[in-house]
């Protein structure tokens, strides 16, 4: 993992983008996650040196294999902890916002005794 909450985040943002939009540029990772085009270029271009995205010329932007298992966790992850929240009755979109930030914070063996016990739990 990158075990770094801002970088997980833009790759769990491309990863989603990427399953809509054709292709991902920086202005629909700066429009989907509200921050300013010039904080995204940046970002991307630490993702890019770290080895977790590519870049074209034309701008589009590719999850690498490493950038891809790192969005796909993430994702998984906020699934699990939101349909969690949602199933406690917490309304979705404060399930989603709760749930983008507890994602980050437990370790791979941590989370999957959580998801256990509660997947345990629910029948």
């Amino acid at each position: 993992m990158v075990k770094n909450e801002s970088a997980e985040n833009y790759l769990e943002a491309i990863y989603e983008l990427s399953k809509t939009l054709p292709v991902v540029r920086s202005i629909d990772v700066a429009n989907d996650l509200g921050f300013k085009k010039s904080s995204v270029s940046v970002a991307m271009k630490n993702l890019k040196e770290k080895g977790h995205i590519t870049v074209t010329d034309a701008g589009f932007i590719y999850l690498t294999e490493t950038g891809l298992e790192i969005a796909k966790t993430i994702s998984e992850r906020h699934e699990f902890f939101s349909g969690w929240l949602i199933s406690m009755g917490i309304d979705p979109e404060t399930a989603s916002d709760e749930a983008c930030r507890v994602e980050h914070i437990f370790s791979e063996r941590s989370y999957a005794a959580i998801k256990k016990f509660v997947e345990k739990h629910s029948k």
